[in-house]
């Protein structure tokens, strides 16, 4: 379970570090606005933080959510068996 969890979040990392470097390239983060209206304020180290986590809870989330839609009924009844000890 363990390495399954890594085998998500890792490349998540790498492809939100991407991301975000493409983003930025493009996007100032002093002039982000509230959708639309008045500036964040915040200081740029706090935008590309709160960014990068976003990018790679999005990431990570389909990446599971692909591992979760790979398993077949048998294998999910059978971990949960395990689990309850039956």
């Amino acid at each position: 379970m363990k390495q399954r969890i890594l085998q998500i979040l890792w490349p998540a990392f790498l492809v939100a570090g991407v991301l975000e470097i493409l983003v930025f390239a493009v996007i100032d983060p002093h002039e982000l606005r509230w959708f639309g209206g008045p500036l964040i304020g915040w200081a740029p180290v706090a935008i590309y933080s709160v960014t990068f986590l976003m990018f790679w809870s999005a990431i990570a989330i389909a990446g599971a959510v692909t591992v979760l839609l790979t398993f077949t009924a048998a294998e999910l009844n059978t971990s949960q068996d395990a689990r309850s000890g039956s």
